[in-house]
C-alpha cells in the first residue's frame, strides 16, 4: 500500500511538472516570437526614419507685410517707376520652411517620400501623375549648371542696374540653385525649345517693376543671353510704345523672334487701373484711377495675346497715391466708400476686378492662358529703404530651402482667381526663402546708404518665375 501510494504520487508530481513544463514552454515560444516581432519593427522603423529627412517648422519670419500706418513712402514723378517702393498693407500667412539641418540637398532631389513596395511607389506615382502640380511647394536644390545665361552677356535685354555681374558684387552662389517642385518634374528650360513651343504666339507680361523684371529674364533666357539680329524691336510700331515726356524709360517693350513668329512684350502698369487724366488740358492735371477698369492697353490688344501674366503689389501705398496724382474712381465717378478707399482693401478690390474681367474674356479668346503672378517679397532688415533697412546676407538658404505649405502666401492674388480661367503663378513663398537673391548695396541706382531689397539680382529669382511659367504652359 506504502508503495502503492508513493507511486501514485509520484505520477501525480510528475503530471504536475510536466503540465508545468508544457505551459512554461508555450510561454516561452510566445515571448521569444514577440521579442523577434518587436526587433523587427525596430528595425523597419529606424530603417524608414532614416531614410527621411529630418522635417522642421520654423517660426513666421519677420518678413511679414506690414499695414500702412508707419509706412515711408518715395515720391516720384507720376510716370516715372518707383526704385525703392514700401511696403503696403498685406498680411502674409505662416510660412511654413523646412529647416535647413546640414546640408543642402543634392541636384534632382525631391521631398516625395520612398515607399518600400514597388506596388506603393507605382500607386504613389499614378496618384501624383493625376494631380496637378503645385508649383509653389517644393524646395530649392544645387545645380551647377546654373545660371541660364550670362550676367555679363545679356547687355541688350538686360537693365544694367539689375546686372548684378557688372556691380562691385564678388559672391554669386545664389545663381546656383534650381527650383524643384515637390511631387512633380519641371523640365529644364530651353530657349530654342521654348520658342519653339510658343511658335505663333505672343507673351505679355503687364505691371510694375517686378514684372519688367520678369520680362528682361525671360528675353535673356529665351536668346540665352546673346545679342542676336534676327531678333526685331516692334514695340513703338506694333504697340505705340513711347518715352514719355520726363520719364525715364518707355512704358513698354516688344520683341519679335521671326524664326518662330513670336512676340515677347512688357507694358508698363502699376497698379493694373485704368489711368485716365481728369482734365487733359490742364498739364497740372490729377488722374483718375479706375479701381473696376483694367487698363486700355490690355482692352484694345487682349485679342492679340496667347499667354498673359500681370502683377501688381508694391505700388499700392498712399505715398505713391499723393505723388502721381492718382483718385480712386468707381463706376466712373470718384469713389465715396471709405472702407474701399483704404490701401489693401483698393489693391484687393482691383485684384479681383481684373481677374473677373479676365474670366469673362476668356470664351472669347480661347487659346488665351491668363495667369496672376502673386507678390514678390521684400527682405529689408532693421529699417526702411529709406531708413537703414539692408538685406546684407550672403549665404544661400540661411533661412531654410523648402516651402511645405500648400496654400499660397498671397491669399489675394489667390483668392481672386480661385474658381476662375485665370491660372496662378506662385512665385512668393519660394521667392521669400532667397533674401541673398537682392541687388542690395550693390545698386548703382540708390543714394548712397540706400539698399535695394526689393528687386532682384539677373541672373537670379526671377528666372525661375520664368521656368515655372513655362511648365504651367
Amino acid at each position: 500500500m506504502v508503495l502503492i501510494r508513493s507511486y501514485s504520487n509520484r505520477s501525480r508530481t510528475l503530471n504536475r511538472g510536466m503540465k508545468l513544463w508544457s505551459l512554461n514552454g508555450m510561454k516561452s515560444k510566445q515571448i521569444k516570437l514577440f521579442i523577434i516581432v518587436i526587433f523587427t519593427a525596430c528595425i523597419i522603423w529606424g530603417w524608414d526614419k532614416a531614410s527621411r529627412p529630418s522635417v522642421l517648422v520654423l517660426h513666421p519670419d519677420p518678413l511679414s507685410l506690414f499695414r500702412p500706418d508707419h509706412t515711408k513712402y518715395l515720391h516720384q514723378h507720376p510716370s516715372s517707376e518707383e526704385d525703392f517702393p514700401s511696403e503696403e498693407n498685406f498680411v502674409a500667412p505662416i510660412v511654413k520652411v523646412v529647416e535647413k539641418v546640414h546640408a543642402l540637398p543634392p541636384t534632382g532631389s525631391n521631398s516625395v517620400a520612398k515607399h518600400t513596395s514597388d506596388a506603393g511607389i507605382n500607386e504613389e506615382e499614378s496618384t501624383l501623375d493625376k494631380k496637378e502640380c503645385n508649383y509653389g511647394k517644393g524646395r530649392w536644390v544645387a545645380d551647377e549648371r546654373r545660371p541660364l545665361y550670362s550676367g555679363f552677356g545679356c547687355k541688350r535685354w538686360l537693365a544694367e542696374g539689375w546686372a548684378c555681374r557688372l556691380t562691385q558684387r564678388t559672391d554669386f552662389s545664389y545663381e546656383k540653385f534650381k527650383w524643384q517642385p515637390e511631387g512633380c518634374d519641371m523640365p529644364d528650360f530651353d530657349g530654342p525649345t521654348f520658342l519653339k513651343r510658343m511658335q505663333d504666339k505672343t507673351i505679355a507680361y503687364v505691371g510694375d517693376s517686378l514684372g519688367r523684371q520678369m520680362f528682361q529674364s525671360m528675353m535673356c533666357m529665351a536668346t540665352g543671353g546673346n545679342d542676336t539680329t534676327d531678333v526685331v524691336d516692334v514695340g513703338a510700331i506694333a504697340y505705340g510704345f513711347t518715352q514719355p515726356v520726363g520719364a525715364k524709360r518707355p512704358n513698354g517693350w516688344a520683341y519679335h523672334f521671326p524664326l518662330t513668329n513670336t512676340t515677347i512684350l512688357y507694358y508698363w502698369s502699376s497698379t493694373l487701373c485704368d489711368l485716365q487724366p481728369i482734365n487733359i488740358s490742364d498739364p497740372d492735371t490729377r488722374y483718375a484711377m479706375h479701381l473696376d477698369r483694367p487698363p486700355s492697353f490690355l482692352r484694345e490688344n487682349l485679342h492679340r495675346f496667347d499667354v498673359l501674366v500681370l502683377n501688381t503689389g508694391h505700388h499700392w501705398n498712399r505715398g505713391k497715391m499723393n505723388s502721381n496724382k492718382w483718385d480712386m474712381y468707381i463706376n466712373g465717378v470718384p469713389n465715396n466708400d471709405r472702407k474701399l478707399a483704404l490701401i489693401w482693401k483698393a489693391k484687393n478690390f482691383t485684384i479681383h476686378s481684373i481677374v473677373k474681367w479676365l474670366d469673362n474674356e476668356l470664351p472669347h479668346h480661347p487659346n488665351l492662358k491668363a495667369f496672376m503672378r502673386t507678390l514678390s517679397p521684400r527682405h529689408f532688415f532693421n529699417g526702411e529703404w529709406d531708413s537703414g533697412g539692408s538685406c546684407d546676407n550672403n549665404n544661400p538658404m540661411s533661412r531654410g530651402f523648402a516651402v511645405s505649405n500648400d496654400s499660397s502666401e498671397d491669399p489675394d492674388a489667390d483668392g481672386a482667381v480661385r474658381g476662375t480661367g485665370v491660372r496662378l503663378l506662385d512665385i512668393t513663398g519660394l521667392s521669400r526663402l532667397r533674401d541673398e537673391g537682392h541687388i542690395s548695396k550693390y545698386s548703382i541706382n540708390a543714394a548712397r546708404g540706400v539698399q535695394d531689397c526689393l528687386h532682384w539680382c539677373l541672373p537670379g529669382i526671377p528666372d525661375t518665375w520664368n521656368e515655372i511659367l513655362a511648365a504651367q504652359l
